[in-house]
């Protein structure tokens, strides 16, 4: 295995096109102008000519899968904060609302552990408090709560990004989408035919889960790298518990995909780097992907990934800024992670 610190390299180094990637492929913060840039990339090697410095973050540990003893385990538990003080949601249409996140409760206590919870939850807590009137029911055949109505109109869809992030186009199940601190979340309308199209896709996601008698089967996962292209299919993702903090034991997330990969010998080791914060960005709190397949992120490069289904591939709604390791999956489609650049020094 090889040997290095993770935590000298950041005290020493600054890191500024590495911590741009971080927070635009992560979840954290987006430069004027480049966010455009990246949303109008496709999923293969991108380059965006920029250079940007960023303050140097505190030290960050990384880990290997499999370990040393060829164990899938890691030798600490990282928590990331609980969700508290006063959050906020917009209501298009509706107005704005202020909630105290320890006051809200999930409605899927199957996902989350005691004191997390999803965007949905915060609408069911307004509702309770008498602020919004929330019609909803929960569908087996889509394993989601549905908006039936909210204040006596229907089609509505959810938006939202963590800390210094932006809004992106997503096809994510709000009731699986965790809550962080400093985050904004914002409720529209959406077209019928688009809600229909989601629907959709979640209905076949479930009949994929029942179809493998509740087995996470993904038919395709593909992984774009500079040393070359990798291609697996009917990959069984199992559940690793890397985020016990957040989620229950037996949840399946995008990360476990990978993991699964290693587990069965298909894959060398992956590094793993926890963040707990990222420059502007405040929690992070996740682990990231910081080797894959042999290929390492180094200057302004590394992976993201995406997940779900075809039909919404890419920044039509698969590839969203949540952190893989909290990212519930039911049974996508696909998976691909690829490998990116912001900057000079790429491929």
């Amino acid at each position: 295995m090889k040997k290095r610190s993770k935590e000298s390299e950041s005290r020493m180094q600054p890191l500024s096109r590495r911590e741009l990637l971080k927070r635009l492929a992560c979840g954290g913060l987006a430069a004027s102008g480049l966010g455009t840039l990246l949303s109008a990339c496709a999923p293969d090697v991108t380059e965006v000519r920029e250079e940007v410095t960023a303050p140097t973050t505190e030290s960050a540990p990384s880990y290997y899968l499999p370990n040393d003893e060829g164990l899938l385990t890691l030798p600490a538990v990282h928590r990331g904060d609980l969700p508290k003080g006063e959050g906020r949601i917009e209501v298009e249409g509706v107005g704005s609302f202020t909630f105290e996140a320890e006051r809200v409760t999930t409605k899927r206590p199957d996902i989350f552990q005691e004191g997390h919870f999803s965007l949905f939850d915060v609408l069911v807590h307004l509702s309770e408090r008498g602020e919004i009137a929330l019609d909803h029911h929960f569908d087996e055949a889509m394993d989601t709560h549905v908006i039936e109505a909210l204040n006596g109109e229907s089609g509505w869809w959810h938006n939202a990004h963590y800390s210094a992030g932006w809004f992106e186009p997503n096809v994510f199940r709000m009731d699986m989408y965790p809550y962080k601190n400093n985050m904004r979340i914002r409720l529209g309308r959406e077209r019928e035919g688009r809600l229909e199209a989601i629907y959709s896709g979640f209905r076949a996601e479930v009949d994929r889960l029942k179809a493998n008698r509740g087995q996470v089967i993904i038919p395709d996962v593909t992984i774009r790298v500079p040393s070359g292209r990798l291609a697996f299919q009917d990959v069984l993702a199992t559940p690793h518990g890397l985020r016990p903090d957040v989620l229950q034991p037996d949840v399946v997330t995008a990360l476990d995909a990978l993991i699964s990969l290693a587990e069965q010998g298909q894959l060398p080791q992956i590094e793993l780097t926890w963040y707990e914060r990222i420059a502007g960005a405040e929690p992070v709190d996740s682990y990231w992907v910081e080797e894959l397949s042999q290929d390492a992120a180094v200057g302004g490069c590394g992976f993201v990934y995406e997940t779900g289904p075809r039909e919404f591939a890419g920044f039509s709604g698969t590839h969203i800024h949540i952190p893989a390791d909290v990212r519930v999956t039911v049974s996508p489609e696909y998976a691909l992670w690829f490998w990116i650049c912001l900057g000079r020094g790429g491929l």
